[in-house]
């Protein structure tokens, strides 16, 4: 279940708390922290950040992060994954990548954990998409339902041998039977 602290305060000062374990969000003026993640969820967002770093890392064309805090649009948030094509991953002046995201990802996937409310995810991605951000995954793993968002569009329900929409800037085929059978331990 997520926590929801009740006092109301600003980005900046949400900024200047100390990072929790897990994950706090700043949304709509209130810190809502993230479940931990459990099993399923931890092998979901390991396998795909694993499997698109393997497509655009070397390649140089994009990189996957799990749990990296993106902050945008007056949020903070800590989406399970988001991508960033190479040219937006910020830098520092040593050519490392920064710490600080201050931008929307170009594609970001949540991984529903149990308890976890659906609607505040969703609305985490809708977010994203009113900011940038080409693509949105919702992963539903008890119902092997993936719903995909694009900006300006409904969402695709996608299940079984679906064939996933991935951002134009990835050569990458995935079928949603494909991202559940990472589930299976050796798979």
């Amino acid at each position: 279940m997520t926590t929801t602290l009740d006092q109301t305060i600003t980005l900046a000062e949400f900024l200047n708390l100390p990072e929790t374990k897990p994950a706090s969000e700043f949304i709509n003026g209130r810190i809502y922290q993230k479940p931990m993640p459990q099993g399923k969820h931890s092998r979901l967002q390991f396998q795909l950040c694993n499997k698109i770093n393997q497509v655009a890392e070397e390649s140089q064309i994009a990189l996957a992060f799990p749990e990296l805090r993106c902050t945008f649009g007056g949020r903070s948030i800590v989406p399970d994954v988001t991508v960033f094509q190479w040219q937006r991953i910020p830098i520092d002046a040593n050519g490392e990548i920064e710490n600080v995201f201050a931008l929307s990802p170009d594609w970001t996937i949540e991984i529903l954990s149990p308890d976890q409310n659906a609607t505040k995810v969703i609305r985490n991605i809708l977010h994203c998409l009113r900011h940038g951000t080409q693509l949105g995954w919702f992963i539903d793993p008890d119902e092997r339902l993936i719903l995909v968002f694009l900006p300006g569009q409904q969402p695709l329900e996608m299940t079984g041998d679906d064939l996933l929409q991935i951002p134009e800037f990835l050569d990458l085929n995935l079928t949603v039977a494909q991202v559940f059978a990472w589930l299976k331990a050796g798979k």
